[in-house]
């Protein structure tokens, strides 16, 4: 049963309200969920001589028909009105219980849930440079992505994941020249012999405008498909392809299609001219542009005729609408392209693409790693590859203890993938391997370490015991025992609330604070050999270990992090 469900449920049946809004509160003092709805009713309703309800009377009033709903009855203990009309509802032992049950009854399936009833959602996520190395600016998209991605399969939407390379427009178009400036053969440049040019040649153009000019003349001759210019195009993509699977595979980052901005080259000139059958494009010094009521206008097409990344990214959304029929296209981009979206998105309402919001259109914005303060850029020569990151965690990893190579790099890059998920996607990032490495909390190592601990003391007991219902009594639960099936009864709700906010980084707070919860109890609680020799207690505590070792591992999961058995 989910417990949240009937609650809502139940409090939708007593005031005629269906969108009511319950959380967790942060002090479990309060219980374990709490909905202002009387202070909500109570505000609509006004205060008048012959009204004199206020909102604690209201909640007092709720109270009272709740109490008689045999359904709440049975995983509600007690429900209280608190402050200023606070109603706190307090799950009963009985539902703990079962909810550690089913636990351990659905094992890796426990959170998924059929919620998204398979409505499609397309994610756009990771979207690195063609021509250039994988720099660590390109973990965020590529790992909060992959979580957003697991968090709406998990609850039973269609996802297609769809990976943008930037593999064509004027940054392409320095590569092209910066090769024919330096008489150059494709055949013998590699991945980082193209990236060195690429920073050199914007070094220079930051002096000499000539070298702008000649990228953007290279750019359109790739375009008019030049031969010179698509052999080296061609070829760019091929070895940087190479490249990057070389880093998904250290990440164990999958993602469905690798449609690229060139992908959509001979989809272009349609959408052109269906904006030009709309009369919503306009000249503007020979560039052909899109206006908006309360944005800065869109260039659709530069003066020498060459498309844009607003022409580009629009032919997407197309595409997108015509070949998926989603419900909502997810864009995990950095914060830089924000107004950029409110513009593509904008445009696609203005020609009739999305009529009545039938279909979303979101942009995930994320903040970037800084280097001395300063954002890391490949452009400038400031970036710190990837690669090289996650090499360097690995050593760490066995630096701290894990001795074969594949429970290094389980810890090694689970390390760098919590650091960043830990942080709100649109925060901004000073790299710390301090932080990174932590083994005292609130890191990937730290959640790691915990479900081994949990794994080791299940290694100890020959065959764990299950039972729907332990015979244990239960007015005999410490504090300990009671807040650890408090949170793990908490999972399904996170999962939710990280998925609607697009916030994995909720999930790591979730998963830190368990594994905070686990370590205190085990610390403080013999678990396979209880003071009173209660059998009953070893089993239930066995099973409380085991349903916390399965939570820890289903979240780390959805995170995109292995949780070995042993470190």
């Amino acid at each position: 049963m989910d417990y949240k469900d009937q609650i809502l449920k139940s409090l939708s049946e007593v005031t005629g309200i269906k969108d009511i809004n319950l959380e967790t509160p942060g002090n479990e003092d309060y219980g374990d969920y709490s909905t202002n709805i009387a202070m909500l009713l109570a505000s609509k309703k006004g205060e008048t001589k012959n009204n004199k309800s206020n909102p604690t009377e209201i909640a007092q009033g709720i109270v009272q028909s709740l109490s008689k709903d045999k359904v709440l009855q049975k995983i509600v203990s007690k429900i209280s009105v608190e402050g200023p009309g606070f109603i706190n509802f307090h799950l009963s032992k009985e539902a703990l219980f079962d909810n550690l049950s089913q636990i351990l009854e659905r094992h890796e399936k426990y959170g998924h849930s059929n919620l998204g009833k398979k409505e499609k959602v397309i994610i756009e996520y990771s979207s690195p440079n063609i021509a250039r190395r994988f720099g660590i600016g390109h973990l965020r998209s590529t790992i909060i992505g992959q979580t957003i991605f697991n968090l709406y399969t998990t609850l039973g939407f269609d996802t297609v994941g769809d990976n943008h390379f930037g593999d064509w427009g004027t940054q392409f178009g320095v590569i092209i020249a910066a090769i024919k400036r330096n008489n150059l053969d494709i055949n013998n440049l590699s991945v980082q012999d193209l990236e060195k040019l690429y920073v050199e040649y914007n070094l220079e153009a930051q002096t000499d405008p000539k070298l702008k000019e000649d990228a953007k003349k290279w750019f359109k001759r790739l375009e008019d498909k030049d031969p010179q210019a698509r052999e080296i195009w061609q070829k760019s993509y091929d070895q940087s392809l190479a490249e990057f699977e070389k880093i998904y595979d250290l990440l164990e980052v999958k993602i469905d299609n690798g449609f690229g901005e060139s992908f959509y080259e001979d989809k272009m000139s349609g959408v052109i001219a269906e904006a030009r059958e709309k009369n919503i494009t306009k000249k503007s010094e020979s560039a052909e542009i899109i206006e908006f009521d309360d944005l800065p206008p869109a260039m659709l097409l530069k003066s020498d005729g060459a498309t844009t990344y607003f022409t580009r990214d629009l032919t997407t959304i197309k595409y997108r609408l015509d070949t998926y029929h989603p419900k909502k296209i997810i864009y995990e981009v950095g914060v830089e392209q924000t107004l950029h979206f409110k513009q593509v998105f904008a445009a696609a309402k203005k020609i009739g693409w999305i009529k009545n919001n039938e279909v979303e259109l979101v942009h995930v914005s994320h903040g970037h790693y800084r280097l001395e303060g300063k954002k890391m850029s490949t452009r400038l020569g400031r970036g710190i590859k990837l690669e090289e990151i996650l090499r360097d965690a690995v050593k760490k990893a066995h630096d701290l203890g894990s001795k074969d190579e594949k429970t290094a790099q389980d810890v090694g890059i689970g390390a760098i993938k919590y650091f960043d998920l830990s942080h709100a996607p649109e925060t901004f990032i000073d790299f710390n391997w301090d932080q990174v490495m932590n083994m005292q909390g609130n890191s990937g190592p730290y959640l790691q370490y915990t479900h081994a601990r949990t794994q080791s003391v299940l290694a100890k007991v020959k065959k764990v015991e299950k039972s729907k219902n332990p015979t244990l009594n239960q007015s005999t639960l410490n504090e300990n025992e009671l807040t650890l099936l408090r949170i793990l009864c908490r999972f399904d709700d996170v999962i939710i609330s990280a998925t609607k906010n697009y916030s994995p980084n909720l999930m790591c707070n979730y998963l830190n604070t368990l594994s905070q919860k686990y370590n205190t109890f085990y610390a403080k609680y013999s678990i396979l050999t209880p003071s009173e020799n209660d059998q009953e207690k070893r089993k239930f505590r066995i099973m409380l270990t085991q349903g916390t070792g399965q939570i820890l591992r289903n979240g780390l999961t959805l995170l995109g992090i292995n949780a070995p058995d042993k470190m």
